[in-house]
C-alpha cells in the first residue's frame, strides 16, 4: 500500500517525519510513501538517509501552521502540504495519509477532500489509552469540541468497531464518559446520549467517570471534543510529572536514591506501556479514507508506529465495517 506524508506537519518537521518514515519502511516491507511538502527542503533532508527505492517527493508550496485557524487556512492555502496528502489519496494516489501536523486542519481537509462515510454525521478522532487490562479507545479526541447525542451513538458504534477489528476486543464494552455513574447524572447532551446508548444494541455497561478511564472498566469510552482533548493531554503529561517529581525528591536522599535503582526497571515498563509514541497516531474515524492523525511533537518512533496503524486500518478494511454498521439518521 501507499501512505501519503504531511512531511511539513508537526514541531520537529520534517525531520522526525522523514526519519520516522525511513524506520517505516524498514518495519514494513509492503508499504511504499509519498512525502508531501516543500521538494527543495525534503530532498536536502534526505541527503541524510540513504537511498529508498519505495520513496517519492510530491511539491507542496504551503504550509498550514499549529497555531492558525483551519477552516481559513484551508481555504487560502489551496498547496498546503496536508491538503495535497489528502488530495492523493482522493485521487488514488495513496491509500492512507499520516500527519503531525494542525488537528483542525487534518479534520477539515479530510471532509472536503473525501467526505464522510454514508451514514456518518461527524467523524471522531479516537485515540488509545492505556489501562490495567491493555488498552482502550477514547472518542471523540478532538475533532468535535461541541457534540450531539445522534454523534456521540455513531462514536460508539465506530469506536467498538475499531477496538474489535483493530485492537482485537471481542465484543468491546462501551463507557459514557460523565459525572457520575448514575443515567440522570451529566447535563443534557450526557443524558440524551445516554438514553440512545442504551438501546443501541452494543455492549454499554453505563455512565464512567474520569477515575474510572485507566482502570480498564470499558474498552470504548465516548465524549465530546472538548472534554475528550483535555483528557487525552492531560493523561500525556503524567508521566514526565511523575518522572520529574521522583527525581527531585530522590536526589535528596541517598536511601531514596537506592531504592530507585531497585524499582527502576518497573518504572521503565509503566513509561513505555503509557508514552504515546508505542501507540503511534489516533485515526479519524468517519471520513471516507484512511487518515492518522499525530501528537505534534511526535518522535521518529511514533511516527513509525503511526504508518502501523494506517496500514492496519486499510488492511482490516475499518471503513467497509463501519458503512455496514453505521445507521443514517
Amino acid at each position: 500500500m501507499r501512505i501519503a506524508v504531511d512531511a511539513m506537519g508537526g514541531d520537529h518537521a520534517p525531520h522526525n517525519l522523514i526519519a520516522g518514515t525511513r524506520e517505516a519502511l524498514s518495519a514494513f516491507p509492503d508499504v511504499e510513501v509519498v512525502l508531501v511538502g516543500d521538494e527543495r527542503v525534503l530532498k536536502r533532508e534526505l541527503r541524510k538517509f540513504p537511498d529508498e527505492g519505495r520513496l517519492r517527493v510530491v511539491h507542496a508550496s504551503e504550509v498550514i501552521g499549529m497555531e492558525e485557524a483551519p477552516a481559513a487556512a484551508i481555504q487560502k492555502k489551496k498547496d498546503a502540504s496536508i491538503a495535497v496528502a489528502v488530495r492523493l489519496q482522493r485521487d488514488g494516489e495513496a491509500e492512507a495519509v499520516v500527519s503531525a501536523g494542525n488537528t483542525g486542519a487534518v479534520v477539515v481537509s479530510s471532509l472536503l477532500e473525501l467526505g464522510r462515510i454514508k451514514g456518518v454525521s461527524r467523524p471522531a478522532i479516537a485515540a488509545p489509552f492505556p489501562t490495567k487490562e491493555g488498552v482502550c479507545v477514547l472518542l471523540d479526541a478532538g475533532a468535535n469540541p461541541v457534540a450531539r447525542p445522534k454523534w456521540m451513538l455513531q462514536f460508539a458504534v465506530m469506536g467498538s468497531l475499531y477496538a474489535s477489528h483493530i485492537l482485537g476486543v471481542r465484543e468491546p464494552k462501551v463507557g459514557l464518559l460523565s459525572i457520575g455513574e448514575e443515567s440522570s447524572k451529566g447535563n443534557d447532551l450526557i443524558v440524551e446520549a445516554h438514553s440512545l446508548l442504551k438501546g443501541s444494541g452494543l455492549r454499554f455497561i453505563g455512565n464512567v467517570e474520569g477515575r474510572d478511564i485507566l482502570s480498564g472498566v470499558a474498552d470504548v469510552i465516548v465524549c465530546d471534543g472538548f472534554v475528550g482533548n483535555v483528557l487525552l493531554k492531560f493523561t500525556e503529561s503524567i508521566m514526565d510529572f511523575f518522572s520529574a517529581y521522583l527525581r527531585t525528591k530522590v536526589s535528596k536522599n541517598l536511601l531514596r536514591r537506592l531504592g530507585l535503582l531497585l524499582v527502576r526497571p518497573a518504572i521503565q515498563e509503566l513509561k513505555q506501556e503509557t508514552d504515546y509514541e508505542e501507540y503511534g497516531g489516533a485515526p479519524l474515524l468517519g471520513v471516507n479514507g484512511v487518515v492518522v492523525k499525530c501528537h505534534g511533537s511526535s518522535s521518529p518512533k511514533a511516527i513509525k508506529n503511526a504508518f502501523g496503524v494506517a496500514r492496519r486500518m486499510y488492511l482490516e478494511k475499518i471503513n467497509e465495517h463501519i458503512m455496514e454498521n453505521i445507521r443514517e439518521e
